[in-house]
């Protein structure tokens, strides 16, 4: 994906949260590399952007400008130099915060010069738990075949839940070093990376409280008012909606939490949509870290294990969507009538996914939804789904039912 944007404009901004890999895979791509956040000679390069800030941009293309975001003039900089030069691909800015703006530091949007790629913590397709035996891809293009599945054990899936997509937990040695490393993620944001997003000092257990009733809500649409209230009835000190919606702020620009829009189908009905966004972390093991959970403690706990496999379930299509040229949405009428996920690609094709732990009462269920849905929208002025999937945590095997809904372990699933 990074490198067809870079066939195609001047420059990439490549954001999302930290420690997913952003760097890493810029570095791949990268032809000479300015590391802004160096100790050795940040100093010097602060010092470089006030004096010359082109003789940052010298070197051979693509050029990297790892952590662009601590000097926001460079923004300009970059798009005057992509204007003045030839071609394609010339830089590449990475960033794991949006950065602090102030007054005269970017005066031009970047708009035909800057394309943005957003990357996520890992898919189990990409940390190698998931056989890649269904592509999204393919269904599609109606391309289908029965698969075995891993079978991974479901007390397997909650450790990748708390576990996490970070790569760096990948290389850890043992389970408990892998959770810890995202417990410690997770303790990096409470404790400063929130501040960095944009200078306000904040309380660390105040930010512990909310992040925690934030977890509490995953995969459902609540207001900031609910979220306010939630706080008052389980906390000693008050929140104001004001503060809470603060909080949420800096954590969108950190890409610690990443709501999912709602999709607003043509029905044959007047069914009213509800418009709510669905709170959902950027991975789950940052719900599991702050509520203090481990695989154990999911497997006690089905219900909130289900509400912690939807927002990793989540995490892997929005990337599997993405890598298709699409968006994920989700569904909700006034009727209760709820889809967990949409794919919609840009030719107006899209998929159907109801997400569920399991089992076959689940996944009944879950079909059954998908039919309904899919039986009330308008296909004289918008296509017929593409495909109706139930992607579970576990199973034996991705087949087709009678009926053409798609049963799929996540385990199973790929772009």
């Amino acid at each position: 994906m990074l490198q067809d944007k870079l066939d195609a404009i001047g420059a990439v901004l490549v954001e999302g949260p930290k420690a997913c890999g952003k760097t890493t895979t810029a570095e791949r791509k990268a032809a000479s590399i300015l590391y802004m956040d160096d100790p050795k000679s940040k100093d010097a390069y602060m010092k470089m952007a006030q004096l010359d800030i082109n003789a940052l941009l010298e070197g051979d293309t693509p050029r990297l400008i790892d952590e662009w975001q601590l000097v926001p003039r460079l923004w300009d900089a970059i798009r005057f130099k992509v204007d003045h030069r030839e071609g394609d691909g010339q830089f590449i800015l990475t960033g794991s915060s949006v950065p602090q703006i102030k007054n005269g530091d970017i005066t031009h949007s970047g708009a035909g010069r800057f394309g943005r790629l957003k990357m996520y913590p890992m898919t189990l397709w990409e940390s190698g738990e998931s056989n890649g035996a269904v592509s999204i891809g393919d269904l599609f293009r109606h391309n289908f075949t029965a698969s075995a599945s891993p079978k991974i054990p479901l007390h397997d899936i909650a450790f990748l839940m708390c576990r996490g997509g970070w790569p760096r937990a990948l290389q850890k040695k043992t389970e408990k070093a892998a959770i810890t490393q995202a417990v410690e993620y997770t303790e990096i944001i409470i404790n400063s990376d929130i501040t960095r997003a944009d200078g306000v000092l904040r309380e660390a257990d105040r930010v512990r409280r909310l992040m925690r009733s934030y977890a509490r809500h995953q995969g459902a649409q609540v207001s900031i008012n609910a979220i306010v209230s939630d706080l008052e009835s389980n906390e000693i000190s008050t929140f104001g909606e004001n503060t809470v919606a603060s909080y949420l702020a800096a954590l969108k620009k950190i890409f610690v939490i990443d709501d999912l829009p709602a999709w607003n189908p043509n029905l044959r009905s007047r069914t009213a949509i509800r418009t709510s966004d669905t709170r959902y972390y950027i991975d789950p093991s940052i719900a599991t870290s702050v509520m203090g959970l481990g695989p154990d403690d999911l497997m006690e706990d089905l219900n909130t294990f289900g509400l912690f496999f939807e927002t990793m379930a989540v995490r892997d299509l929005r990337v599997y969507a993405e890598a298709n040229g699409g968006q994920l949405f989700h569904y909700r009428d006034k009727n209760g009538l709820e889809c967990d996920a949409v794919i919609h690609l840009r030719n107006g094709d899209y998929g159907l996914i109801e997400i569920k732990l399991g089992g076959e009462d689940l996944t009944e269920a879950g079909a059954t939804s998908l039919k309904a849905l899919a039986g009330i929208i308008d296909t004289t002025k918008m296509k017929s789904p593409s495909f109706l999937m139930v992607l579970t945590a576990v199973g034996d095997f991705a087949y087709q039912r009678t009926d053409g809904v798609y049963v799929v372990p996540i385990s199973t699933l790929k772009d």
